[in-house]
């Protein structure tokens, strides 16, 4: 079949070509004018070309494959005594494009997350990266998701299927309607700006949901942090925002213990604690605190523009929430 995998590992192939007949021409070179044995100046040159190559090889057959389980735990003093030890867990970005030819690898994913018996899951948005589509492949393995308090979900910059209408800011109605229809029958509770409180006796815990919030003009930012939280006031609240940056904008301020979100993948790239995403966001992977306030961001499941990730692998959150 011929999918995203035999694609690029064509492309991957045709480039180590490439780069052999390009090495053998400037081994030569190097060798009449320096001096330099041919076989010496071969091997340095095919190493240097070919360790890109491989790099990339192994992040696409090997390491966006690998699901790993973080595990945070969390104290506060506010939370309520009903919730000490409730466990969340925080998947984002699933991307289903990215999984469409590798359903079996979603199917692991999922099974690794029911395996933890959370108490909740939530996730932090772009479910899709281009079409609705790309469900067709992914709901049944995404049904399988289970929770005692179910799954609660919000929307991400790629939910709003801007790409259909051809402008990044602009949100394709009928897509986003029809995404949002699918996201509900797999039986996830989605906030559109919205909340839910869960109780156990007679605590309650607030989760609430805004919809894409982003200070850059070409995502839609249709994110209502007041509409959303409405009528939580006094609760132990957690937020869910997708884009991290509105955290820091608006949210870190307010009364929200914990903010989860996701979108910045880390850049599906980390050599040697070195990441891209640190020049875009300051808050791009793991756990923050600032006044006794967490954000976690979550670097995601999926993958977007090119299907690697190199010292990024795949993440699933486990957060426990402890009462001090």
């Amino acid at each position: 079949m011929y999918n995203e995998f035999t694609f690029t590992a064509i492309v991957l192939l045709l480039v180590c070509a490439a780069l052999t007949i390009v090495d053998l021409l400037c081994s030569g070179l190097v060798s009449m004018f320096s001096g330099i044995k041919f076989g010496r100046a071969f091997c340095w040159g095919l190493l240097s070309f070919l360790l890109p190559a491989g790099a990339l090889a192994y992040g696409l057959l090997v390491e966006r494959n690998i699901f790993k389980t973080n595990e945070v735990e969390l104290h506060f003093d506010s939370l309520p005594e009903s919730f000490d030890g409730y466990r969340i867990v925080h998947i984002s970005d699933i991307h289903s494009r990215s999984f469409r030819s590798r359903t079996g690898a979603l199917d692991r994913a999922v099974a690794k997350i029911n395996a933890l018996h959370p108490d909740l899951v939530a996730f932090t948005g772009d479910l899709i990266t281009i079409r609705p589509e790309e469900l067709d492949r992914t709901a049944p393995s995404l049904k399988a998701l289970k929770a005692t308090d179910g799954v609660v979900s919000i929307l991400g910059n790629h939910d709003y299927c801007t790409h259909i209408s051809g402008s990044i800011g602009s949100p394709d109605a009928q897509g986003l309607a029809e995404l949002e229809r699918r996201e509900r029958e797999l039986g996830w509770c989605l906030l559109l700006n919205e909340n839910i409180s869960l109780r156990r006796g007679a605590d309650s815990l607030s989760i609430v949901g805004v919809e894409n919030w982003s200070r850059a003009s070409h995502f839609p930012s249709t994110g209502d942090l007041a509409k959303a939280s409405e009528g939580t006031e006094g609760t132990f609240r957690i937020l869910l925002t997708h884009d991290p940056t509105h955290w820091e904008s608006e949210a870190s301020g307010k009364d929200f213990p914990l903010t989860l979100s996701g979108h910045t993948h880390a850049a599906q790239t980390s050599l040697f604690g070195w990441c891209p995403s640190k020049y875009v966001f300051k808050h791009y992977r793991g756990l923050y605190e600032e006044n006794g306030r967490y954000l976690y961001v979550n670097i995601g499941l999926g993958e977007t523009a090119y299907p690697v990730r190199i010292g990024t692998v795949p993440e699933i959150t486990l957060i426990t929430l402890r009462r001090k």
